[in-house]
């Protein structure tokens, strides 16, 4: 790796660690020309599919997005952070696992209103209501039915 004090194209290891959660490796490095040390961080490449919106664009996914949606289903509910990031996290799994290059928007909106109905009953109502666009009362209702049951 190269020093970013002096260029100099030899570095060596002095010290390596890994993140409390193992998500990255730390690693403290030492120029052999200048002698000053820096920390460079190690992260797993992860490319997740493309996202196909119903009007047809393609869009990178966005971690955010769906931090967003899960945000607003679950304001004001007792619902912990810890509790969406997992959440987030079963998402992007059961994405990565597909192994496809490409995925529809509406797919991704279905696994979203699956951890929902698990975390919170009120907030899956709330985010199956605007992402299925109900026309009257009678489909809220038969909604509001099958969470009961």
């Amino acid at each position: 790796m190269k020093c970013p004090f002096c260029s100099h194209q030899e570095t060596q290891v002095v010290e390596t660690r890994v993140s409390e959660d193992g998500d990255f490796i730390r690693r403290r490095r030492q120029c052999s020309a200048c002698d000053k040390r820096f920390t460079t961080y190690e992260r797993p490449e992860v490319n997740f599919p493309t996202v196909v919106k119903k009007d047809g664009r393609r869009v990178e996914y966005d971690r955010e997005k769906l931090l967003g949606s899960f945000k607003l289903a679950l304001r004001k509910r007792p619902v912990s952070t810890v509790q969406i990031d997992s959440a987030i996290e079963r998402i992007e799994e059961k994405l990565l696992n597909l192994g496809q290059r490409e995925i529809l928007s509406s797919r991704i909106g279905e696994l979203v209103m699956r951890e929902l109905k698990k975390l919170d009953k009120v907030a899956y109502v709330r985010y199956a209501s605007v992402y299925r666009s109900f026309e009257d009362i009678d489909e809220f209702r038969a909604l509001v039915d099958e969470v009961r049951k």
